[in-house]
C-alpha cells in the first residue's frame, strides 16, 4: 500500500514541473514513482540527471541488467517491474535474459561479468575483492566501465530505496515474487 500521496499535477513544485512533464512526454504517462519523486525538486532533479547522464553508460542490455539485478538483491519490487519492462520492450531481452539478470547473470559472458560485479558490489557495499575487479576487467571492461556500473548500482539502489520507503502504486505490468523465479 502507498505510503504517501501522489501531487496532482497542479501540485507538483514548479521546480520539479519541468522536469516531470519531459518524463511524461517520453513515457507517454507519469509513473507514480516519478509523481513522488517529484515532491523534492532537489532530490528529484538530482536523480533525473544522473539518470540523463548514466543513460550513455555502457549498452541499454547491459544497464538494464543491472537495473534488474541491483533490485533483486534490493527487494524492490516497483523497480523489478519497471526494469522488467523496458528491458522485454526497450533493451529487447527474452524472459529467459530478464530472469537470469535477476539472479545476476546473463547469457553473455562480457554482460554475466558486469552482473556479477554489480551484484557484488551491492551484495558488499562496495567491498568487492579483488578477485571481483579482476573478472570484470578479465571480460573487457575499462576502468571507465568499471565506475559506471558502480555508479549504475548507486543510480538503481537509490530508486530502490525510494519505492521500497514510499511503495507508489505499481503502474507497470507485475512480475514473479523473487522465490518464484
Amino acid at each position: 500500500m502507498t505510503r504517501t500521496a501522489l501531487p496532482t499535477p497542479e501540485q507538483v513544485p514548479a521546480d520539479s514541473k519541468p522536469t516531470l512533464d519531459a518524463f511524461t512526454r517520453n513515457i507517454g504517462f507519469t509513473p507514480n514513482m516519478m509523481a513522488a519523486f517529484a515532491q523534492s525538486p532537489i532530490a528529484f532533479n538530482a536523480w533525473a540527471t544522473l539518470l540523463g547522464a548514466l543513460s550513455k553508460a555502457l549498452d541499454v542490455k547491459t544497464r538494464d541488467s543491472i537495473g534488474l539485478a541491483v533490485s533483486e538483491v534490493n527487494g524492490c519490487n516497483y523497480c523489478l517491474t519497471v526494469h522488467s519492462f523496458t528491458a522485454k520492450h526497450m533493451a529487447k531481452l527474452p524472459a529467459d535474459e530478464i530472469t537470469l539478470a535477476r539472479k545476476g547473470h546473463a547469457a553473455d559472458p562480457k554482460r554475466d561479468a558486469a552482473l556479477q560485479f554489480a551484484r557484488r558490489v551491492i551484495e558488499t557495499r562496495g567491498q568487492v575483492s579483488d578477485v571481483d575487479l579482476k573478472a570484470v576487467r578479465d571480460a573487457g571492461y575499462t576502468e571507465a566501465n568499471i565506475i559506471e556500473i558502480v555508479a549504475l548500482v548507486a543510480m538503481y539502489s537509490l530508486t530502490n530505496f525510494f519505492n521500497n520507503v514510499f511503495d507508489p502504486e505499481k503502474d507497470f505490468p507485475p512480475v514473479e515474487p523473487a522465490g518464484s523465479i
